[in-house]
């Protein structure tokens, strides 16, 4: 089966959210609180589970202090049976909430995503990549018997291996990484400074806390403004935080009374961008369509005129119809512009510019002022 990488266009239809309270934080097991929910109500859901990462005794630097280690006990478990059936249990939750195009991501170390990734794969869900998070900044292995344990793995999957139309913004990655399709390695720094939460004894107040930059890189990738997001780990609400500013909706689940209502105070305080900052990334494919004739209509072009190369080599008149002529010769503006250079195609949009008094306009450029028309309304949350 030929999964497509863009996934769905940005554009097309929604199924409607049942869920009504646009973000909240519920206290309790996770299991329990998404058995409450709705069936088929979240567009996506980032899990950080517990690691099971089975320490053995106090974790020490070379100096004899001892590492604030993640030694809490909601990551521990009896057995690796015992880790399974709590996997098996909240991802099975997970996938009942999740809408049929909906994707998850779950991140994990070597101590628990291969169990992790099974299950997935067991109960149904489709694997559409692991994401390697590579931190800049990792903690050192203070044992010194190992390789310095430097990334965490994330797995993304469709909630059906039969769906193509889960949201993947292939195309504004893409354009945010300098036109370089966006590989899975992620190169991110360990949350640190003024965004890590402090408790009242001034230490971390969450020794997992992600940093807000991985959430943003998932949360613009695999979902769009208005989105239901769900995380059933919320911890210190970074996810919740980032959601808010990126105009999602939220919902997450906390059994810990004293991490959700840090999560719940840093949620309240996001800002959400400003909606021309979230707009959808429209391709050129999917933009409207808009006829050479159109900019003649709108007085952008006036017939007559002639058009120009960039160095102005070629010209080519304007006629009246939204024809150029060249010689002879008439026809589109990309016709007209294979032929000026010889060619067997041309985009005429970005090959002919008129004339302005501020110099020559590339003629793509008033296109994209009439599309500027045709603009969908923005989602608002």
């Amino acid at each position: 089966m030929v999964v497509s990488r863009r996934g769905a266009s940005a554009r097309a239809p929604r199924v409607s959210s049942q869920c009504t309270s646009p973000s909240r934080v519920a206290v309790g097991d996770c299991i329990a609180e998404m058995a409450r929910m709705p069936a088929a109500c979240v567009d996506v859901v980032f899990a950080d589970p517990p690691y099971n990462l089975q320490l053995q005794g106090d974790l020490k630097r070379p100096d004899d202090s001892r590492v604030d280690a993640v030694d809490d006990d909601w990551d521990k478990f009896a057995s690796f049976a015992v880790y399974d059936d709590f996997t098996r249990a909240w991802l099975t939750a997970c996938r009942r909430v999740m809408k049929p195009h909906a994707t998850l991501w779950v991140i994990g170390s070597y101590h628990n995503i291969f169990r992790v990734g099974v299950i997935l794969q067991d109960l149904g869900f489709w694997i559409l990549n692991d994401i390697v998070w590579r931190k800049s900044n990792p903690m050192p292995n203070f044992r010194g018997r190992r390789f310095t344990n430097a990334h965490e793995t994330l797995i993304w999957a469709a909630r059906d291996a039969t769906r193509r139309d889960y949201t993947f913004n292939y195309e504004a990655l893409k354009a945010g990484n300098d036109d370089i399709q966006m590989r899975s390695d992620w190169f991110i720094p360990l949350c640190t400074g003024e965004e890590r939460l402090k408790g009242r004894d001034g230490k971390k107040l969450h020794p997992t806390q992600k940093p807000e930059a991985l959430l943003a890189r998932i949360i613009l990738a695999a979902s769009r403004p208005g989105d239901m997001v769900l995380d059933p780990f919320c911890g210190s609400g970074t996810t919740g935080a980032v959601a808010r500013k990126l105009r999602r909706n939220f919902i997450g689940i906390e059994r810990h009374a004293e991490y959700a209502a840090a999560a719940e105070t840093r949620i309240e305080e996001a800002e959400p961008l400003a909606e021309p900052a979230l707009a959808a990334f429209m391709t050129a494919r999917e933009a409207p369509r808009v006829p050479f004739a159109a900019l003649i209509e709108r007085g952008l072009v006036a017939p007559g005129v002639k058009l120009v190369d960039a160095k102005r080599r070629h010209r080519a008149l304007v006629r009246a119809d939204g024809a150029l002529a060249l010689g002879e010769a008439v026809g589109s503006i990309h016709r007209i512009g294979a032929l000026a250079q010889g060619l067997e195609a041309c985009n005429g949009w970005t090959f002919w510019h008129v004339e302005t008094p501020g110099g020559l306009t590339v003629i793509d450029t008033l296109r994209a002022q009439v599309r500027a028309e045709m603009k969908p309304a923005t989602v608002s949350v």
